[in-house]
């Protein structure tokens, strides 16, 4: 898909040496987002900083009887993001006991969606790249080779563009479903007046914003390099014969008109 970017003289192949010359120093010195490095880079930035996400929120809750009061109840969540499967105690501001408190909402599906693109196009970056390098020549030689390079370029773009939208989305119900203002309502002894809830603090949220920034970065270096790869297509080379065919037959020698009326 980045083919535009790896010269001819990148990888040579001679069949009788049965040997790769590779100019490393090109390879390397034209990085750029659409450089042969740039999308599995692009890629691995997206699915770690979801996929590795942990975070945390405090809230407090202050009981008339000062004994059961807790004022930093931590609650800890990460990837998948199975807000239903985290839980924590909290003061019933009744004598000692306490409840267990669930948090509201399921946004795994969008998440893994996300990462699971990011690692699948990681890996065929992977091996495209190798492909590129090492067997440019071959590749340009089967007429599948391109094509099945196109569809799965476009199919990419599509598929950054869907994951990075949903997960976004569900980023910002995430950060909802975990605000220690909404957090609070789930708290029993924090809807009674007697009692007073508050924030210790937020997760922080750098980290998975930056997942859905590399999402739809990802998406503009796959959609911009579908022209290219379209280029080195047999329907671009076809198409690209018909007019040099046809100004053959209209044109002569010295560029005369030898057309019919």
């Amino acid at each position: 898909m980045y083919q535009r970017l790896i010269k001819v003289g990148l990888a040579k192949y001679d069949p009788f040496k049965t040997r790769f010359q590779i100019n490393l120093s090109t390879f390397i010195l034209t990085f750029n987002p659409f450089s042969p490095i740039g999308p599995p880079l692009f890629a691995i930035f997206a699915f770690a900083t979801c996929g590795g996400y942990s975070g945390q929120l405090r809230v407090s809750v202050d009981c008339m009887e000062k004994a059961s009061s807790n004022l930093s109840i931590g609650i800890d969540f990460a990837y998948p993001f199975r807000l239903y499967q985290v839980s924590f105690e909290a003061p019933a501001c009744e004598a000692m006991r306490r409840d267990r408190v669930y948090l509201i909402g399921d946004y795994s599906s969008s998440a893994e969606f996300f990462v699971t693109i990011a690692v699948f196009a990681f890996l065929y970056s992977l091996v495209a790249t190798g492909v590129y390098v090492f067997f440019l020549n071959r590749y340009r030689e089967i007429s599948r080779g391109p094509l099945i390079d196109f569809v799965v370029t476009v199919v990419f773009s599509f598929m950054w563009l869907v994951s990075s939208s949903a997960w976004a989305k569900a980023l910002s119900d995430v950060k909802l479903a975990t605000d220690p203002d909404e957090v609070q309502l789930l708290i029993s002894a924090c809807k009674e007046p007697t009692n007073k809830c508050g924030s210790v603090h937020g997760p922080r949220w750098s980290g998975l914003n930056t997942s859905v920034v590399f999402g739809f970065l990802n998406f503009v270096l796959w959609a911009g390099n579908i022209w290219f790869v379209f280029k080195e297509t047999s329907w671009h080379k076809g198409a690209s014969k018909f007019p040099n065919a046809a100004s053959e037959k209209q044109t002569g020698p010295m560029g005369l008109w030898v057309g019919g009326a």
